[in-house]
C-alpha cells in the first residue's frame, strides 16, 4: 500500500467521523433530547480536536504533495483557525438558542464540505491503492 492510499484512507475515516457529529448534536438540542449546557460542553470539547485533526490532515497533504486536497482543505482550516484566534470558537449555553440558526448554518456548510471531501478522498484512496507498484 502506497503513501497515497494510507493518507487518503485516514482522510476518508476522518471525514466520515466529522461528517455527522455536530449536526446530530444540534438536532438533539432542537428535539429536546439534550439540554443547552450539555450540548455546549460536548461541542466545546469537540472544536479544538476537530481543528487539530484537520490541521494534521492538511499538513499530511502538504508533505505528501497532494496539492488539490491541500487547496480544498485550506479555506475551512483557515476559517477554524480564525475562529480560535478571535476567540469565537466556544459555544455559550446562555446564547445557544439565539445563535442556533447561525451555528446550524455553519454546521450544514461543514457537512457539505465533509461530504464532498469524503467522496474525493474515497476516489483518491482507490486510485492510490490501485496505483501501487
Amino acid at each position: 500500500m502506497g503513501w497515497d492510499g494510507i493518507l487518503f484512507l485516514f482522510a476518508v475515516v476522518m471525514s466520515a467521523i466529522l461528517l455527522f457529529t455536530m449536526i446530530i448534536m444540534f438536532s438533539d438540542l432542537e428535539c429536546d433530547y439534550i439540554n443547552p449546557i450539555d450540548l455546549c460542553n460536548k461541542l466545546n470539547a469537540f472544536v479544538l480536536p476537530e481543528t487539530i485533526a484537520h490541521g494534521i490532515l492538511w499538513l499530511a497533504f502538504l508533505l505528501n504533495g497532494s496539492w488539490i486536497a491541500l487547496l480544498i482543505n485550506t479555506p475551512l482550516l483557515a476559517w477554524n483557525v480564525n475562529k480560535i484566534v478571535n476567540n469565537r470558537h466556544m459555544y455559550d449555553a446562555t446564547e445557544i438558542f439565539r445563535t442556533l440558526p447561525k451555528h446550524k448554518e455553519e454546521s450544514f456548510a461543514k457537512l457539505g464540505f465533509y461530504l464532498l471531501c469524503f467522496f474525493y478522498y474515497l476516489y483518491r484512496m482507490i486510485i492510490g491503492l490501485l496505483d501501487t507498484k
